[in-house]
């Protein structure tokens, strides 16, 4: 009798634990007060407030700060802590960020390079702290310490930003010559170059075939990389084209990998008097990130066309690896061929690109929540 008594008693416990469980859902999904129950029993089961090291790059471009932010955010719900830091392009910077977070006792890193080769020495150390590394969005080299690598597919975005140039122009239906002015990302970036070849895919048949002219005779990636991405930089190397190639000719297109440099190039443009005489239009200029005042201007008829990354998608990524990696399980990775950092293959995940110009951004950007039409002007 003592017995059935017990097991009656122990499944009426286990009913009364249940359907509290049940309720403390139903409160969540009403955003009632269980949801801070629920986040204190994630952060004791899931995280066990572990600390997740954000090494980003720079807050000059706003799609890094978005990053970091949208990372923070989604650890946070987790339950995890998180010290983000910005090295603002310096190397030193970063690697001494990086230090920092292995001393306080990080037990995961996320990181974007600056320079993709320069972190070898410093994530030693995290190896030997056994701490796990995530690069984000730009591959980490030259090291074997480094597990995982969440990005966009590289290649397809300069597919994309060629794709568009191809099609603006008419070339598919045999339309040219037109002269064009190619622009690459920084050389130390290992994304630059997967962007580069991507485009250069699509437009070399056509360079070769002479339906595209570069006019400056510069179409290697030593010869039209960025350093640093720098907006500044690209203004002044177009400056430098227009004035050595363009005296009687005008440029038709121009090739640019990232948004920052594309404001730059039209800045160069405009000051020449592109865009004020129908005689002389803007060129088809490319971009990439969908940042706030390349959108504004692919509304206001400048910049032609930009590739969107949803970094929203990258950060939730980013966090899903680490998370897989501190419970000691494998993260979802669907590449395991392309991205070999000179030292080994790196598992990676590739999320798609979109291209956005003035006919899809208000469906691209606005319809996903990226930007409110108030901010856009609208």
């Amino acid at each position: 009798m003592k017995k059935a008594v017990t097991m009656l008693l122990a499944l009426a416990f286990a009913v009364g634990v249940t359907a509290c469980g049940g309720g403390a859902t139903k409160n969540e999904a009403q955003g009632g007060a269980a949801t801070e129950n629920k986040t204190e029993a994630k952060t004791e089961t899931k995280s066990d407030g572990k600390k997740v090291g954000i090494s980003m790059p720079t807050k000059s471009s706003e799609r890094w700060v978005s990053d970091g932010s949208n990372m923070v955010k989604e650890f946070e719900k987790l339950g995890y802590k998180t010290d983000l830091q910005y090295a603002e392009d310096v190397i030193e910077n970063q690697v001494s960020q990086i230090e920092n977070m292995i001393t306080k006792g990080a037990n995961v890193l996320v990181i974007a390079p600056i320079d993709g080769e320069s972190l070898t020495d410093v994530l030693k150390k995290a190896a030997a702290a056994k701490i796990p590394v995530i690069a984000y969005d730009r591959l980490i080299k030259k090291t074997e310490n480094v597990s995982y690598y969440a990005t966009f597919d590289n290649f397809k975005v300069g597919v994309l930003q060629a794709s568009y140039i191809e099609k603006a122009l008419g070339l598919k239906d045999g339309k040219g010559p037109f002269n064009i002015e190619l622009f690459a990302g920084s050389p130390d970036d290992n994304n630059a170059y997967f962007f580069f070849d991507g485009a250069m895919s699509v437009l070399k048949p056509y360079i070769d075939s002479g339906k595209l002219v570069v006019r400056s005779k510069q179409t290697k990636m030593e010869q039209v990389a960025t350093l640093r991405w720098d907006g500044a930089t690209a203004q002044a190397r177009m400056d430098n084209l227009l004035s050595a190639n363009y005296a009687k000719d005008k440029v038709d297109a121009v090739l640019s990998p990232y948004d920052g440099i594309s404001i730059g190039i039209l800045s160069s443009l405009k000051g020449v008097g592109y865009g004020k005489d129908p005689s002389k239009p803007l060129p088809v200029i490319t971009g990439q990130d969908a940042e706030l005042a390349s959108v504004k201007s692919i509304i206001a008829g400048e910049q032609t066309q930009t590739v969107f990354k949803d970094t929203r998608e990258l950060a939730k990524k980013a966090v899903q690896m680490a998370d897989s990696v501190l419970k000691g399980q494998k993260a979802e990775v669907n590449d395991e061929k392309t991205y070999n950092n000179g030292v080994k293959v790196v598992p990676s995940y590739l999320l798609e690109p979109v291209s956005v110009d003035k006919s899809n951004y208000e469906q691209v950007l606005v319809g996903s929540g990226y930007y409110k039409k108030e901010q856009l002007g609208k």
